[in-house]
Order: C-alpha cells, then structure tokens, then sequence
C-alpha cells in the first residue's frame, strides 16, 4: 500500500521503519527535516517536504505527534491532498473530543479518521510489538488493520471515534497507580534493611507481578531514571485524564495525587525521566 508517516520521534521512527520492512511504499515528514532525511537513508523510503507532500495520492496516512493541536495541523494539511476513502490513523495520544472531531472532519470529505493510540513504549515499537486501542468506524479499521500490524502485537477495535482514545486514558491510569505504588514498595523495602533482589524474587511470583514491576524494580532500586516514556509526557497523557473525568464525573483521587507527585518529580529536574522516576521524590 502507498502510505505515509509523519512524525519521527522515539516512537514514529521506528513504527515507520516497519511498515517499509512489510513492503509498504512509505513517505515519511518530520518538522525536523534532517530526522526523516536520515529515516530514508536507513529504510530506503522516500523523505517528503512537506504533511502535504507526504500524503499525496496515499491510501493510509499514520502520524504519531505531540498534542491536540499538531493533530489537528498535520489532518488539516493531510486532507486535501488524499483521495476519496483514504484512511487517517493517529497514533497520537490526544483527547476524546479531538477524535471525534477529526471523524466528522474527514467524513465530510469521504475519507475516514482512526484514532489508534498505543502503549508498549520505546522498546514496544523498535520490536513492533505494540498495543494499539482503536476508535473508528468498522470499515476503515479493517482496512487498515494489516498495515498497522506491521509494528503491532494486539490490535483491538474499541467502538466510534474517540474510543481508542479513552482506552488509553484508561491504560494511564492503570499506569499510574501501579507504578507508585511500585515506588512506595521499593522505598520501604530499603529503610526496612532488606536485600531489595531477594524480594524482588520473592514477590515477583504471586498477586503483586506486575509488567512494571519486571521491569523497573531493579532500575528503581539503582536510582536510575534516564530512559523510557518521559515524565513530561507522562502529565501530558494524566492531564487529558482528568479533564475527560472531570467532563464524565469519574473520582480518580489517586489519579490526581499521582500526577502532583510527578510535578514534583518535575521540580527535582525530572521532566524528561522515565515515569518511574515516583521513587525519587521517596529518596530525597
């Protein structure tokens, strides 16, 4: 299929990557050009000058950007430049409400808006062993199924626009709760005087396993932070939880004191940490 990517960044480049290895004829944008330039080196596809560039005569256009806001620039320069039946996957994780309205934007020109957040992080998408949640009509979704499974492991097809968006809502705060409450067990573990290893083997076999628990116990005891899904990003994602909460009438108490605590986590200095750095507000 003749598709396009825009946006390069830790999670774009790679995801593109797979979709030229699974034979796709790929066009990739990036605001920074040398980015995409270095992207065709590698993957042989072609770097375009511009959204509307990338997007020409493409069945599939995939972006995976920052916010709400670069959504709906990169749809709003993609649009006019797609044909009739064309498909848009944001890959973004943005709000409900953007989804939605992005739907009724290409639905209007006879073309389709998927909104298909992911979870998996860095390492998820260099091994293309993503999680994708989707919102979108039924028809689309299936046409675009095989291409983004190039860099998945699950696809799962949620309901309307802007309910993969609120899946991922979901998984962030599932996220969030784990992870400090993940940091808490490994603050106490050391002022209690135990060897931290042993623990982790002890309990890593029963009711409190746990994906984040595999894979940042260690990392959380060594204090070591500079890797994985950025804090930054991480208020990012928990500030459009709340609003929507706020919109639905959800009580996400913890929810909310996590996401101060990252503030703090912030104020060390922490903005680009990954998200478990919780632990080391717990040391200072």
């Amino acid at each position: 299929m003749k598709v396009a990517f825009i946006g390069l960044g830790v999670m774009g480049f790679p995801m593109a990557g797979h979709l030229r290895r699974a034979g796709h004829d790929v066009a990739v944008f990036n605001r920074t050009p040398a980015k995409a330039q270095r992207w065709a080196q590698e993957h042989g596809g072609r770097a375009a000058a511009s959204v509307a560039d990338a997007a020409a005569g493409c069945e599939l256009v995939a972006l995976c950007v920052g916010n709400d806001d670069d959504v709906r620039a990169v749809v709003g320069e993609a649009l006019p430049s797609l044909g009739g039946g064309a498909i848009i996957v944001d890959h973004t994780t943005a709000s409900a409400k953007l989804a939605r309205q992005m739907a009724a934007l290409a639905a209007a020109g006879d073309k389709h808006f998927v909104d298909a957040p992911v979870s998996g992080g860095q390492a998820g998408a260099e091994n293309g062993q993503l999680a994708i949640m989707v919102g979108g009509e039924a028809e689309p979704v299936e046409r675009a199924r095989p291409v983004i499974g190039a860099y998945a492991k699950a696809i799962q097809h949620i309901g309307g626009p802007g309910a993969g968006q609120l899946t991922k809502m979901v998984n962030q705060i599932c996220i969030a709760g784990v992870v400090q409450g993940l940091a808490e067990a490994v603050h106490f573990a050391t002022l209690a005087g135990l060897d931290r290893a042993l623990v982790y083997e002890a309990i890593s076999k029963g009711a409190a396993q746990s994906w984040q628990m595999d894979n940042r116990w260690k990392t959380m005891c060594e204090g070591r932070f500079d890797f994985g899904f950025a804090v930054d990003w991480m208020r990012k994602d928990l500030s459009l939880v709340l609003d929507e909460a706020r919109a639905n009438g959800a009580r996400l108490e913890v929810t909310a004191l996590v996401d101060q605590f990252y503030a703090e986590v912030q104020a060390l200095g922490g903005r680009r940490w990954d998200t478990s750095s919780l632990a080391a507000r717990l040391n200072r």
